[in-house]
């Protein structure tokens, strides 16, 4: 069997990172390489990182307004962080991740795609010292971390009032906001919504689970 092989940059890519585009296929090099040796990444995933994993991460960009504070919770490889700080200079994004190997892959990263605007922080979520280190957020987002309720109880207290949290989920997501709706407006959230990301530019779309912060956990919010 031969060794799993990374495509090209997409066009659709090329427009999107414009002059940082030699930048993420920098990065999808590292994974692709690095990124499976050091077990972050299985390499079965290396033929299709830019599609499966590149495109629908930068779906997120949509999201964002200009010049906004981005978590980036249970950031693993980088994805989707590192995507959106490559595709959004304006961001400021800090990388939150518990396990070391992955920390020194994520501060690599960040030296060798010469991210100024990126932090890499090791520690959990709800760790009271990163409510100091990263909170008063714009935005906290996650790929494929853990279920809603968990999610909203790690990442509604990073964020300022109004904020809102982005959790990118796969095709059952209207569900697992119908389980766990209930838990998430007890710990804070409101105005919870599905919302389909880079429609036309990746197939399928990345499914979003939006979620603002209304106010203090325990408080009433409206879905």
């Amino acid at each position: 069997m031969g060794v799993p092989t990374v495509g090209p940059i997409p066009p659709v890519a090329r427009g999107l990172f414009g002059s940082r585009s030699d930048r993420v296929v920098r990065y999808v090099e590292l994974l692709a390489t690095d990124g499976v040796t050091r077990g972050l990444i299985g390499p079965r995933e290396v033929p299709r990182l830019w599609e499966r994993h590149i495109l629908n991460c930068a779906a997120l960009v949509e999201l964002l307004e200009p010049g906004a504070t981005v978590v980036d919770v249970g950031s693993g490889a980088g994805l989707p962080g590192v995507v959106l700080a490559l595709a959004r200079p304006d961001l400021t994004v800090a990388l939150v991740e518990s396990l070391a190997r992955r920390t020194q892959f994520l501060t690599e990263c960040r030296a060798e795609l010469r991210l100024e605007r990126v932090t890499v922080h090791r520690g959990r979520a709800e760790d009271r010292d990163m409510v100091a280190a990263v909170g008063d957020a714009d935005a906290v987002i996650s790929r494929a971390v853990a279920p809603l309720d968990r999610l909203a109880a790690w990442s509604l207290p990073l964020l300022r009032r109004g904020g809102r949290m982005l959790a990118v989920k796969g095709a059952g997501a209207e569900a697992e906001v119908a389980t766990h709706a209930d838990a998430v407006i007890r710990l804070g959230g409101s105005r919870i919504e599905v919302r389909r990301c880079g429609v036309g530019m990746v197939d399928p779309p990345a499914t979003v689970v939006v979620v603002c912060r209304a106010g203090s956990p325990g408080g009433r919010g409206d879905r």
